[in-house]
């Protein structure tokens, strides 16, 4: 609340300005970051507030507005409410999450024939206040699914220029890869390599959920099957619980369109465990594949029945 005093202006009335408008809080999407770390050593954000309204009819400068960037597949979700605000799934895609205070008014704003000397001015708004919760979701077109050892890193090796630990012991992959997969003629792809799956993976079981939610991104499933003769395991009730572990977690995961591969088909021996899965494929209805990463048997077949998928769907 302002009034203009000046001398050989008698009654110069009132001229207190209005306050600046409180800075939004924006999150970004885009492709130069790939994980949430930074929010681990800074969680707190807050626009800058407006500036002051002054005498003179000085009206205070709007804050500026805090963006915040994130990784693409970032989902955002209200803890309170548990309410998703946004889902950003393509680079450069913008979200105002929490919106700036209103600046206040001057009792130069309220000045009229009738009231010309205000004495009163309307206070600024509180800006909004949001606690979030982050989730990065990776977006590809194609997820390799299996048990831990089913090749899946290997064949990720081959087909792209992804270079993911590559060890003969499980659980070798501890987070999730991706590759661009080209295809001439057809079509380029996105291949995710998911941690291996166990069995109670859906509980929290070996790397548990925390790979499981990458999966619903993708397009198409990839299931991988180790077929190697000197596992004694069969190999159909090793397909059996990864599919069960992907319905538990989604249903919708298990009616996703799946292609199942047998690898290392170098060391198949007598072909046991590959003919046991080929005719459980046959008999559900399953497209079937035989690759081998290390001799590259089957892998351009594969890579182009994957890109005519994509193209189907």
């Amino acid at each position: 609340m302002s009034f203009r005093r000046e001398k050989y202006v008698p009654r110069g009335g009132p001229n207190g300005g209005d306050g600046g408008r409180g800075g939004d809080v924006v999150f970004l999407a885009t492709h130069n970051l790939s994980t949430l770390l930074d929010f681990k050593y800074l969680d707190h954000y807050e626009g800058q507030r407006g500036g002051h309204g002054l005498g003179s009819d000085c009206h205070g400068k709007d804050g500026e507005v805090l963006t915040i960037r994130v990784p693409v597949g970032t989902v955002i979700t209200d803890r309170e409410t548990g309410e998703v605000v946004a889902d950003l799934v393509a680079d450069g895609q913008m979200v105002v999450v929490a919106r700036g205070g209103r600046g206040g008014k001057g009792n130069a704003h309220f000045k009229s024939s009738t009231h010309q000397a205000p004495r009163f001015a309307q206070p600024g708004e509180e800006g909004e206040q949001k606690l979030l919760r982050l989730e990065l979701k990776l977006l590809a077109d194609v997820g390799l699914v299996g048990l831990p050892n089913a090749g899946k890193s290997t064949l990720l090796s081959v087909v792209s220029a992804a270079r993911p630990k590559i060890a003969d012991y499980p659980f070798t992959t501890l987070v999730p890869n991706l590759g661009v997969v080209r295809v001439p003629g057809i079509r380029d792809f996105v291949m995710a390599d998911i941690p291996g799956l166990i069995r109670g993976a859906h509980e929290g079981a070996g790397l548990g959920v925390q790979f499981l939610r990458h999966v619903e991104r993708t397009r198409l499933i990839l299931h991988l099957v180790d077929v190697s003769y000197y596992l004694e395991t069969d190999p159909v009730e090793e397909f059996e619980v990864v599919r069960k572990e992907l319905a538990s977690f989604q249903e919708a995961l298990a009616a996703r369109r799946t292609l199942v591969a047998a690898t290392k088909v170098d060391m198949q021996g007598e072909g046991h465990r590959f003919v046991r899965l080929r005719s459980f494929c046959e008999k559900e209805g399953f497209r079937f594949f035989a690759v081998s990463s290390i001799t590259r048997e089957g892998v351009e077949a594969l890579m182009k029945a994957l890109a005519a998928e994509l193209e189907h769907l």
